[in-house]
């Protein structure tokens, strides 16, 4: 089984998809290389979040994710 990563908003456009599937176990650095060029330089900004099964980490580095989580990225709420 894999990690599941979603990509919400511009994200989604920026990784050509809303899902893809990364091998477990995953971390920050390994995420990171996954997402190279435009999306993984906005991935590393400071105003996205990241969010596994649903609880948003304080610390993107202290990402730790396994086999059957969801790992979602959380671009910065716009509004009006």
């Amino acid at each position: 089984m894999a990690v599941r990563i979603v990509f919400l908003g511009k994200l989604a456009d920026l990784a050509g998809g809303a899902e893809r599937e990364l091998p477990a176990p995953l971390d920050w650095m390994a995420l990171v290389e996954a997402c190279d060029g435009d999306l993984g330089d906005a991935i590393s900004g400071d105003k996205v979040r990241i969010a596994v099964n649903g609880a948003v980490l304080a610390d993107k580095a202290t990402l730790s994710a396994g086999e059957g989580d969801e790992v979602a990225l959380l671009p910065p709420v716009s509004g009006g």
